[in-house]
């Protein structure tokens, strides 16, 4: 299999039927920037090209999986004309995710947070390293989750814990995101070994069966996800402009809570 476009910040290695997909900007906690989210778009369909590969694991180097969107790109965005292709990226990129017709896995240390959690809740199956935290944390910089959020967390939660979890956007343990759903199976030996038995059960299986139920569920979301996308976009861009935004991005600069005034 050739993997055509992979750059430093997106790293490939293939073992068999199984591909990881690996994040690789360990300095910023893997923090996604537009370069970072395009690899990614491309790195996938590629994969998709491929009869050879059945399942895709997706990870961060370093200390986590991934921290979200670039908060430094959202300082130095200087047209809002930018935001809106930065969008269509990302909801691109879990678009293409959700429907890859491969069985999809994260594998979860560290921090999955804002963005990045979104990610991980367009794969098939989460498993979370015993010590990593879970957050929705758009909230406290006076944003809207994005990237299929609020789509993923009501199919998991109901409407009402979804909103709770989203106004709250408290970090939860991995443990507390398992039992409220949100992900499948928490790693108390390490990630890369629970990723290993999983993979080694899955090969076993009669995946081309499993993938066909994915893609008829994906088939009927489908719709429904695209929906929450524009949504959100659109949600996105009006909170951008509001007050409590730019005291939500200033507090972060200067490490301290945020004064928000509800509008």
């Amino acid at each position: 299999m050739t993997i055509n476009f992979v750059t430093e910040k997106v790293q490939v290695t293939v073992d068999g039927r199984v591909a990881t997909v690996a994040m690789n900007r360990p300095e910023s906690l893997n923090a996604l920037d537009n370069e970072m989210i395009k690899g990614l778009v491309s790195t996938l369909k590629d994969i998709n090209e491929s009869d050879e590969i059945d399942i895709v694991v997706l990870r961060g180097e370093g200390k986590a999986f991934c921290s979200g969107g670039d908060i430094k790109s959202m300082i130095t965005m200087k047209d809002e004309r930018d935001f809106f292709p930065i969008m269509e990226s990302i909801n691109e990129l879990i678009v293409t995710l959700y429907t890859m017709p491969k069985l999809t896995i994260a594998a979860v240390n560290g921090a999955a947070a804002g963005l990045g959690f979104s990610l991980a809740m367009a794969t098939d199956f989460i498993i979370a390293d015993s010590t990593s935290v879970l957050a929705m944390n758009f909230i406290g910089i006076g944003l809207i989750p994005d990237g299929g959020a609020h789509f993923f967390l009501e199919k998991r939660m109901g409407e009402m814990k979804t909103k709770q979890l989203i106004w709250e956007g408290k970090g939860l343990s991995a443990n507390e995101a398992l039992k409220l759903g949100l992900i499948h199976e928490v790693s108390e030996n390490g990630i890369d070994v629970a990723v290993e038995a999983r993979v080694s059960d899955w090969l076993q299986r009669p995946i081309e069966a499993m993938v066909k139920t994915k893609m008829i569920l994906a088939e009927k979301n489908r719709p429904q996800l695209l929906k929450m996308l524009e949504l959100e976009k659109h949600g996105q861009f009006k909170m951008r402009q509001t007050q409590d935004h730019r005291e939500g991005i200033q507090a972060f600069v200067e490490k301290r809570k945020p004064m928000f005034i509800g509008k």
